[in-house]
C-alpha cells in the first residue's frame, strides 16, 4: 500500500471556531483517528502549535543558521496531519473527506514518493 500524508490547513487571522465547536471537532478527529486505526490505514498523526512557534533551520554560506520562523511567509499554514496507507489515491481521498468534515478545515493529499528499486 501507498502512503499519504493528509494535511490539514490553517488560515491566520480567521476567528477560531467557538469553545463547543473546538469539543465537538477534538471529538470528531478522535473518533476519526480510531477508525483509521482499526481499519489499518494508520501510519501516524499529529496537531501543531501555530506558525509563531517554528523555528527554520537553513544552510547560510557553509553554515548552519537557524532563525524564528516560519519559513513561508503566508497566511495559510499546516496545522496538522495524517499518515495513512491506503491502495490508491480515491482511497486516501476518502479518508481526506472524513478528516475534513472531522477538523472543519481543508485537507491536502499527496502521496509519498515511493523508495527507488535497488
Amino acid at each position: 500500500m501507498k502512503q499519504y500524508l493528509l494535511s490539514v490547513h490553517m488560515v491566520e487571522g480567521q476567528e477560531p471556531p467557538a469553545a463547543e465547536t473546538m469539543k465537538q471537532m477534538y471529538t470528531d478527529v478522535e473518533a476519526l483517528n480510531s477508525r483509521i486505526q482499526a481499519e489499518g490505514a494508520w501510519v501516524f498523526a499529529g496537531g501543531l502549535y501555530p506558525p509563531t512557534s517554528a523555528t527554520v533551520v537553513r544552510l547560510d554560506g557553509g553554515r548552519v543558521r537557524t532563525t524564528d520562523g516560519p519559513f513561508a511567509e503566508t497566511k495559510e499554514h499546516l496545522g496538522g496531519f495524517w499518515v495513512i496507507k491506503a491502495e490508491d489515491l480515491d482511497a486516501a481521498l476518502a479518508w481526506a473527506a472524513k478528516a475534513t468534515e472531522a477538523c472543519l478545515a481543508p485537507v491536502e493529499v499527496r502521496p509519498f514518493q515511493e523508495e527507488p528499486a535497488q
